[in-house]
């Protein structure tokens, strides 16, 4: 059985360090977990590490580093072709400009040929809105199908024995 090939959004790694979210916050760790059982092959971007880089707090940069090196998550680098096929989900609408790297992540993902995006980004990208005009434009453009959802939707929820 082929494992299926995801995409870490940069929401992702913020959640296991967060106190104010518990439930997302176990969901993520749940999906790090099977990520080390070998459930899923793991995929980041540039973009996300990019942005990771913005992070104030210097102690939990370190500690989102250590997920993707811990976790032997595969970065993928930026590209003119995802950023071309951004360009067109924000000429479409689909993603406000002010926001061009949820964009990017969508698109990093679809040129890479990914299974998932996961994310907990609920306002641009977990979004139906965005899921079905992305997969229309993928489509399009002849890539395949990328499904985007958040961790609780990819993981075993069954409680723990």
């Amino acid at each position: 059985m082929r494992i299926p090939t995801i995409y870490l959004e940069t929401t992702i790694f913020n959640f296991p360090f967060t106190d104010d979210a518990s439930h997302y916050r176990a969901d993520t760790l749940r999906l790090f977990k099977e990520i080390k059982a070998g459930k899923f092959k793991p995929y980041t971007s540039k973009y996300v590490t990019n942005e990771l880089e913005n992070t104030r707090d210097k102690v939990k940069l370190e500690q989102m580093k250590t997920l993707i090196i811990d976790h032997r998550i595969t970065v993928i680098p930026a590209s003119d072709e995802a950023e071309r096929l951004a360009s067109v989900y924000i000429k479409e609408g689909i993603i406000p400009e002010k926001f061009e790297a949820d964009a990017f992540h969508i698109a990093a993902a679809t040129v890479a040929g990914l299974d998932l995006i996961v994310s907990l980004n609920f306002r641009h990208i977990v979004k139906h809105k965005t899921i079905i005009q992305t997969e229309i434009i993928n489509a399009r453009e002849g890539y395949k199908r990328v499904f985007i959802h958040s961790p609780m939707e990819v993981t075993d929820n069954e409680k723990d024995s």
